[in-house]
C-alpha cells in the first residue's frame, strides 16, 4: 500500500462527494425547477446519461494522455460544469440545469476508472486490496457530501446554489491532490504492436458477461432506491437533514467496507462475497416495505450500501480476469458503458416511480434486478463447476 494509493483514495473521496451532493439536491432543485413533477431526476439522470456518452471519448483520452492526463481533464469538466449548475439554479434554467449535468457526466466517466487504475498502483498478489481501499476513500464523500448539502443550502437565496459553488472548491482540491501522483508510464506504441483481442471476443466471455452484470444491476439498484430517497422523505414530511443523514449512512455502507472487503474476497472468493451483496440488497428492501419511519430509511439505506460495496468491489475484481493489460482502455469501458446506461435508466425510473407509484412499489420493482444479478452469478459458477469437472 503505497503513497499513490492513499493519494488516489483521498481523490474517489472528492470524486464520491461530488457525486453524493449531487444525489442529494439535483432531484429537489430539478423539482423545484421541472415544468412537470416527473421530470424531477431528469437532473441525477443527465449526470449519467453524459457518463454513459464520455465512455468512448475518456477511453481515447486514457490511451492518447494516459491516467493523470485524463484524470486532469476530467476534474476541469468538473469545475466547469458545477459553476453552470449554480448558474443555472440562480437563473432557475431547469433545462440549463439538465445540461450542466450532462457535461459532469465527463468527471463522471472518468472518476469510475479510479478503482481500475487501483490495480495498475499495487504488485499482481494486493490488486483486490488496492481496488478495496481506493473505494474505501468514498468515506470522504460519505461524510463530506450530506454535510457539504446540509450546510450550504441555504448559502444564497436560492436554495443549494452554494452547494454547487462548495463543488467548485472540491474539484480545485481534487486537481492539487492528483498533480502529485504518479502512474505507471504509457507503454511507447510500436507500429506492429499487439493491440490484443476485438471488444466483442472480450465481451463474450462468461466472466466479462457476469462482472459487468455485477456491476450495473449492483448500481443499478442502488442508483434506483437512492436518487429517490430524498423525494421519498420529502413527500413523507421530512426535513432536508433528515434525507442528509440517511444518505450519510448510505454512503458510509458504500464505503466503510472497502477496509476489508479486498480480505474477505481473498479469503472466501470473488463470487461468494458478490453472493452476500446480493443478500443484503434484498435484506435492503424487505426493511423498506415494512415502514416509512426515519429508522427504517436509515437501516435499508445502510444496507443498500453494503450491499453495493461488496457487489461493485467484486465486480471489478472479477472483471480483472476478463482483458489482457493491452486491451484494458476498451474493456473498461464497456464495462462503464453498460453501468451508466443502467444508472440513466434506473435514474429516470426512480423519479417517475416514486412520484406516480409510490416508495412501495419502487422497492417491490427492485427485486427483478436484483433476482438478475443472483441468476448471472449462480450461472458463472456452474460454468466453471462445468469447465473443471466435464462430463
Amino acid at each position: 500500500m503505497n503513497k499513490n494509493l492513499w493519494l488516489l483514495a483521498a481523490a474517489q473521496g472528492l470524486f464520491l462527494t461530488n457525486n453524493v451532493v449531487f444525489i442529494a439536491i439535483n432531484g429537489l432543485v430539478g423539482l423545484s425547477l421541472a415544468p412537470l413533477g416527473w421530470m424531477a431526476t431528469l437532473p441525477v439522470m443527465g449526470y449519467v446519461v453524459g457518463g454513459a456518452l464520455s465512455t468512448p471519448l475518456v477511453a481515447r483520452t486514457q490511451s492518447a494522455f494516459g491516467r493523470k492526463g485524463s484524470f486532469q481533464i476530467g476534474l476541469l469538466v468538473a469545475l466547469a460544469s458545477v459553476l453552470l449548475c449554480a448558474w443555472a439554479a440562480f437563473d432557475k434554467n431547469f433545462w440549463l440545469l439538465v445540461t450542466a449535468t450532462v457535461i459532469a457526466g465527463y468527471y463522471s466517466a472518468n472518476g469510475q476508472l479510479y478503482r481500475f487504475a487501483a490495480a495498475e498502483l499495487a504488485a499482481p498478489d494486493y490488486r483486490e486490496k488496492a481496488v478495496s481501499l481506493v473505494l474505501a476513500g468514498g468515506l470522504v464523500g460519505a461524510v463530506l457530501g450530506p454535510n457539504l448539502a446540509s450546510r450550504t443550502r441555504n448559502l444564497f437565496e436560492v436554495p443549494f446554489a452554494g452547494a454547487y459553488l462548495a463543488l467548485a472548491l472540491v474539484a480545485l482540491i481534487s486537481m492539487a491532490i492528483m498533480a502529485f501522483l504518479k502512474f505507471p508510464p504509457l507503454p511507447p506504441r510500436k507500429a506492429n504492436a499487439d493491440t490484443g483481442r476485438p471488444l466483442r471476443q472480450i465481451m463474450k466471455q462468461p466472466v466479462f458477461i457476469v462482472a459487468t452484470a455485477g456491476a450495473a444491476l449492483g448500481y443499478g439498484v442502488m442508483n434506483l432506491l437512492m436518487a429517490a430517497t430524498p423525494l421519498a422523505m420529502q413527500v413523507c414530511g421530512f426535513p432536508f437533514d433528515d434525507a442528509a443523514l440517511v444518505l450519510e449512512w448510505h454512503v458510509i455502507g458504500m464505503f466503510a467496507p472497502g477496509f476489508f472487503t479486498g480480505h474477505l474476497i481473498k479469503r472466501f472468493g470473488t463470487l461468494t462475497i458478490m453472493g452476500v451483496g446480493v443478500v443484503l440488497n434484498i435484506a435492503c428492501i424487505a426493511v423498506a416495505l415494512t415502514g416509512v419511519n426515519l429508522h427504517q430509511f436509515l437501516i435499508a439505506l445502510f444496507l443498500l450500501g453494503v450491499g453495493w460495496n461488496f457487489l461493485f468491489t467484486g465486480s471489478t475484481t472479477l472483471s480483472l480476469q476478463a482483458y489482457r493489460p493491452e486491451e484494458k482502455d476498451r474493456a473498461q469501458a464497456a464495462i462503464n458503458f453498460f453501468v451508466f446506461a443502467t444508472m440513466a435508466l434506473t435514474s429516470f425510473a426512480s423519479g417517475a416511480l416514486v412520484t406516480t407509484q409510490g416508495w412501495l412499489w419502487l422497492n417491490v420493482g427492485s427485486l427483478v434486478p436484483v433476482a438478475l444479478t443472483g441468476l448471472a452469478l449462480a450461472w458463472l459458477a456452474w460454468v466453471r463447476r462445468q469447465a473443471h469437472n466435464p462430463a
